[in-house]
């Protein structure tokens, strides 16, 4: 009855292989990078440091590295930032380097901005130094591989081997 294998032979309209069934797409991308939010209710002083991208709502004091940092509209950022790639919507204060910067209509930056690219919307607001450069993080002590003590990793795996979306470290005082 249930072991009768040669229905399923004859018949030439059904396959019941496993892989037949459930059919992946062959165009599913290779990697996909993680985004670690702070939320616009959450309050942070330290260094971030991230592979990925970091996306910020609420408000940090201290540095922000990571490939691609984007400050939501309301966000505040002070300190020093860099990042292969920057959009703006909130406020900063603090020197950018940057490869790409993008500062939207609702942008309010205080500081100096190195960067490859810049593009500001119309209200967009900037005061400071803008100066254009090849490899603006390319210099070994602007971007760090190894985060120090201090910082505040993202992207790593957490102490039980499950992924977290970030770790804080304690600092000093």
């Amino acid at each position: 009855m249930f072991g009768d294998s040669k229905n399923n032979a004859a018949d030439p309209n059904r396959d019941s292989s496993p892989a037949q069934q459930f059919k992946r797409p062959s165009t599913a991308p290779a990697s996909q990078e993680t985004t670690s939010s702070i939320g616009s209710g959450l309050s942070i002083v330290g260094k971030i440091v991230g592979q990925g991208k970091v996306a910020i709502f609420g408000h940090v004091e201290g540095e922000v590295h990571a490939s691609t940092v984007q400050i939501g509209d309301g966000a505040q950022v002070e300190g020093d930032i860099v990042a292969e790639e920057l959009t703006i919507g909130g406020r900063v204060k603090g020197t950018i380097r940057a490869n790409r910067v993008k500062l939207n209509s609702t942008a309010v930056v205080e500081g100096d901005i190195y960067h490859r690219s810049l593009a500001i919307e119309e209200n967009g607001q900037f005061e400071g130094m803008s100066r254009r450069q090849e490899n603006v993080i390319a210099t070994p002590s602007l971007v760090s591989a190894e985060p120090s003590a201090q910082a505040i990793n993202v992207n790593e795996q957490g102490m039980d081997g499950v992924n977290q979306s970030h770790a804080l470290v304690p600092s000093d005082g």
